[in-house]
């Protein structure tokens, strides 16, 4: 279902919503420009099947003056005329973090349906935090996943810092006849090459994660970013709506998805 017009959107947008959405979108994809708690707030209730995102960690160091730099500063080692767009919500306190995080996971909540599954990625600083969040949002906590990224800074008399997490639950009961098959627990992908946002996961990466959602089904990502998650979940044949605040990304994001999709339908065509 192609949800990039209007009034296919008013199939998951609350008929009361006043709103005036900028979004851009093709068959089966869309993503919205604006603040994720206010346009989910304009969702109805239980239209979406998974939610699979990676939001600000609101980390990179120990001490709140760490926290406080920028996103470039604190994740990324490009020189300065080389860097990426920052985005915004990555200065947060602990406490502050869970705050924010448990008021967007229970609006998440709300917009799936029962049975539907979270993905949530965060590092191992923040990741306490997010496992209370979540379950303050009444989701039930099923485990974590493991990025391994197989490279990093190597420190002397340390273990390696080479894995990202990310911690997924469901909405209530997760039946075992669910048609999705075992997925492994462990994935193990470099950082991309070429990345176009500072926190970009692997495309691959995303590809195996969105694999935890029922097949069909429609997937949201509140925090779209480079748009890797919408990417994978249109490939791998889902519904995919996307949000993303920093006007940098949102076209960045919405360019790229929209590029490869086109790719990858002319590949198919000359197949």
């Amino acid at each position: 279902m192609p949800l990039s017009k209007t009034n296919e959107l008013n199939l998951i947008m609350n008929e009361n919503a006043k709103l005036t959405v900028e979004h851009s979108g093709g068959d089966g994809w869309t993503i919205l420009h604006g603040d994720m708690l206010n346009l989910m707030r304009s969702f109805e209730s239980g239209v979406f099947d998974a939610v699979i995102t990676d939001p600000p960690y609101a980390s990179g160091g120990a001490s709140q003056t760490a926290k406080n730099r920028t996103t470039n500063q604190k994740y990324s080692s490009m020189s300065p005329d080389k860097a990426l767009p920052d985005f915004a919500g990555d200065q947060k306190d602990q406490r502050s973090w869970t705050n924010w995080c448990t008021e967007w996971l229970t609006e998440a909540n709300r917009v799936c349906k029962p049975g539907a599954v979270l993905v949530v990625f965060i590092d191992w600083r923040m990741a306490p935090c997010l496992s209370d969040a979540l379950q303050r949002a009444d989701w039930i906590w099923r485990g974590q996943i493991v990025w391994d990224k197989q490279t990093c800074r190597p420190q002397r008399g340390r273990f390696r810092q080479q894995s990202e997490y990310a911690l997924w639950a469901s909405k209530g009961p997760l039946p075992v006849d669910r048609p999705v098959g075992c997925l492994p627990g462990v994935f193990r992908y470099t950082n991309p090459a070429n990345r176009i946002h500072v926190t970009e996961k692997p495309l691959q990466l995303m590809r195996d994660v969105v694999q935890i959602c029922v097949p069909g089904g429609r997937i949201l990502d509140p925090f779209a970013g480079a748009g890797t998650t919408v990417l994978a979940s249109v490939l791998e044949g889902y519904e995919a709506v996307g949000i993303e605040v920093t006007d940098a990304y949102y076209k960045l994001g919405s360019d790229r998805v929209r590029f490869a999709l086109n790719e990858a339908t002319e590949q198919k065509e000359t197949k």
